[in-house]
């Protein structure tokens, strides 16, 4: 047991000597001089407690969201929460409900920021969440590459009907992603905790690299609301995304 911590504690240590680079399981294994199957196993676990963060088989590892949590350090995904720390407080500002800045990370909605509103009333979030239940997952999901796609279907299964109604077999959700990317736009509606949620792409260059989202209870959601929401969610998102690609 110690030895298999060890380890770990090596691998963390040698992804982190990378500053944001990847590295593969095979130099992992070869610099540590550790049986491949070995690694994958150690690295499976990191993965999964959110430390190591794995971007593909091509590319390997880096660092995830977990191991800068532990020294209060550089956030995870500095460059794009400095971009929209400002204009997300605007916005919050302006529609006095919450927003958050989300991205996919190890197959799930990983909230990279959020910024919350004044409301007595507010929506309780978790940092990671399932891509299919919450607006920026499916927003990002619609922005997957078929090869992308395929893979996370194959690793997550299709969203439970109870879920995603409109996206619960293949069909549906092949239909329902190419409306999501086509309006730019994704909506979910939480029966069961009567919470509506909106979210938007971050674009750079062409490339979606985040969602930006608003959720509020139903209540406060009229259909007037819902439009002054949404426009001011593409007009922020747009904002955030000249920032980066300066």
């Amino acid at each position: 047991m110690v030895q298999v911590l060890i380890k770990a504690f090596d691998i963390l240590e040698l992804v982190a000597q990378r500053n944001g680079q990847s590295i593969t399981l095979t130099e992992i294994a070869d610099e540590l001089q550790l049986n491949q199957a070995t690694a994958a196993n150690i690295n499976k676990t990191l993965v999964h407690k959110g430390y190591l963060e794995h971007i593909g088989k091509k590319k390997g590892y880096r660092l995830g969201p977990a191991a800068y949590s532990l020294t209060n350090e550089v956030p995870y995904g500095k460059d794009l929460i400095n971009a929209a720390r400002g204009v997300m407080e605007e916005l919050t500002a302006k529609l006095n409900e919450s927003c958050l800045l989300g991205v996919m990370r190890n197959n799930k909605r990983y909230i990279l920021h959020v910024v919350n509103s004044v409301q007595e009333i507010q929506v309780q979030l978790r940092s990671e969440r399932n891509v299919y239940e919450t607006a920026s997952g499916r927003l990002l999901l619609a922005y997957f590459s078929e090869k992308e796609l395929e893979r996370f279907i194959q690793q997550n299964g299709l969203p439970d009907p109870e879920l995603w109604e409109e996206a619960s077999s293949m069909e549906k959700l092949l239909q329902t992603l190419p409306k999501i990317k086509k309006e730019g736009m994704a909506m979910t509606f939480m029966g069961n905790r009567h919470i509506r949620g909106f979210a938007v792409p971050i674009e750079v260059h062409d490339k979606v690299v985040a969602g930006l989202s608003v959720f509020l209870p139903e209540y406060r959601c009229t259909e007037t609301r819902q439009l002054e929401i949404i426009q001011s969610l593409k007009t922020a998102a747009i904002e955030i995304g000249s920032k980066l690609g300066v």
